[in-house]
């Protein structure tokens, strides 16, 4: 493809050199440069992408995206956002993928993995192709490509979906991150529908204030010219800006008036029961899932699917299909009978949903297993560990990924809150260890909640990621007791 088709339609600065060079790859990482490459001059908080570019061009990069003209004897595009053209580019140098498929994009603090997956399983269940793009990887006709970020980058984004295209891929469900929407990764992908399931605090530690980080949130709506949205009703900060916007959008609840609702919850440690009203339709479900915050997702998955022309039959069909979604509130079944689950609660909101639905189905004693990561916002840390000690009879504190933090600091810092609400808590520093002194603490009746990692391969110490795996080391150790 020549370098004038990668940038038509796109607002240049100015262009140093010939426009009809021929372009055979994009990339970001001048590692990956290769002949006939375009490099994009990345800035990022550790690196300046410009001190890369001579060796981009070693590599056989003929052309820079950049955001000033440099000194140097390659074809230049300069633009006014490097990440934005970046993603402008990849769309049209992968033949605009998204406008070949019905691309469902899904935002909010929590919930989005599961929602993904609940649409994935009502429109697969109806007989149709659909991906998935999220934190669990990407999955599409047999294909499974692991995890790397929520949302991957624009350039491996536009290739991917290109394939899915190829593939006779016909709808993708894929989650849009903050930061995904903040560094302009989805720009140019055209979406049928877009979803707000919630919004509370996180990432602090990027946007710095709550106000920045809804304003990201909100901007995935500001182009809904191809698609319609649907939003948290629940929410009041998400309901408030779509009601004043006056987009074409669709609510789903369950506490205030929606399109979408549920009534008659009854929640169990097997599943929940409720009755939904989908645009007037009455739908009995069960869904084995736990927590009234899978009902929302639940309610939301079906308000989407619904306006892309599924009946209400084939929503009850693909929700009561779904039996897990890895590491969203997964019981680990095992032979012991131990009621263990696997959640990846690690937002303050997260964690007290979680705990509060277990509380009302837990016969017996409420055990919270929990840590926080390093490196990231530190201000949540004692909010959750208030929650743990308010709805949990029992609390280890452990490791998390500590990243390049020391892992003692960290759970001092959580032990603060809960401290407020509890003296009975034990602090575990290794993870492992933590979580065999619970499973072995715990009896007939008794919960355990794994919480922080969810289905989570790994542990990141000091810039190394060591395998672990929750659900696997609890499955490991409870088959080591078999044996002894």
């Amino acid at each position: 493809m020549f370098l004038k088709e990668v940038i038509n339609g796109y607002n240049i600065e100015e262009i140093v050199g010939s426009s009809d060079v021929e372009i055979n790859d994009l990339c970001q990482d001048h590692r990956e440069a290769r002949e006939g490459s375009m490099f994009f001059c990345i800035n990022g908080q550790n690196s300046n992408g410009e001190t890369f570019v001579k060796l981009a061009r070693n590599y056989g990069a003929v052309c820079v995206v950049c955001e000033r003209k440099l000194e140097l004897d390659l074809i230049q595009v300069v633009v006014k956002d490097v990440r934005e053209a970046m993603s402008a580019f990849a769309c049209n140098f992968y033949g605009n993928p998204s406008e070949k498929l019905k691309l469902i994009g899904v935002t909010g603090t929590n919930g989005k993995t599961t929602t993904c997956h609940l649409i994935s399983s009502i429109i697969k269940n109806s007989g149709r192709k659909i991906g998935v793009i999220g934190t669990l990887g990407i999955f599409y006709e047999g294909k499974y490509i692991p995890p790397k970020l929520t949302t991957p980058d624009p350039i491996f984004l536009n290739r991917v979906l290109k394939d899915m295209a190829d593939n006779g891929v016909e709808y993708v469900a894929m989650e849009a991150s903050a930061h995904a929407i903040s560094l302009r990764k989805l720009f140019g992908l055209r979406f049928c529908a877009k979803v707000f399931t919630n919004f509370t605090p996180d990432h602090l530690d990027f946007f710095k204030t709550m106000d920045e980080y809804f304003k990201a949130k909100i901007s995935f709506f500001d182009d809904v010219k191809y698609c319609f949205a649907v939003y948290n009703s629940d929410d009041d900060r998400v309901r408030n800006s779509f009601i004043k916007s006056g987009k074409m959008s669709f609510s789903f609840g369950i506490k205030n008036p929606s399109d979408v609702f549920a009534v008659n919850i009854k929640e169990t440690l097997d599943g929940t029961f409720f009755t939904m009203n989908v645009y007037d339709e009455i739908v009995e479900i069960f869904c084995k899932l736990n927590g009234l915050f899978n009902v929302c997702n639940c309610l939301a998955a079906s308000a989407v699917c619904y306006k892309l022309g599924f009946d209400a039959d084939s929503i009850k069909r693909g929700l009561n299909a779904v039996n897990a979604v890895s590491g969203r509130a997964e019981r680990v079944k095992n032979e012991k009978n131990k009621c263990v689950f696997i959640d990846y609660a690690h937002t303050p909101d997260g964690l007290k949903q979680i705990l509060s639905s277990l509380r009302k189905t837990t016969k017996k004693r409420l055990v919270c297993l929990f840590g926080c990561g390093g490196n990231r916002d530190k201000t949540k840390r004692a909010v959750m560990g208030e929650i743990a000690g308010e709805y949990a009879d029992f609390t280890v504190l452990t490791s998390d990924n500590p990243r390049f933090e020391d892992p003692d600091a960290i759970i001092n810092d959580v032990e603060k809150g809960l401290k407020k609400k509890t003296d009975n808590y034990i602090t575990c520093e290794d993870r492992r260890k933590a979580i065999a002194y619970a499973l072995s603490y715990i009896q007939d009746g008794d919960v355990l909640l794994i919480a922080g990692k969810g289905a989570e391969d790994y542990q990141e110490i000091m810039g190394t990621k060591l395998p672990f795996n929750d659900k696997k080391y609890v499955l490991e150790l409870l088959r080591s007791e078999d044996k002894n």
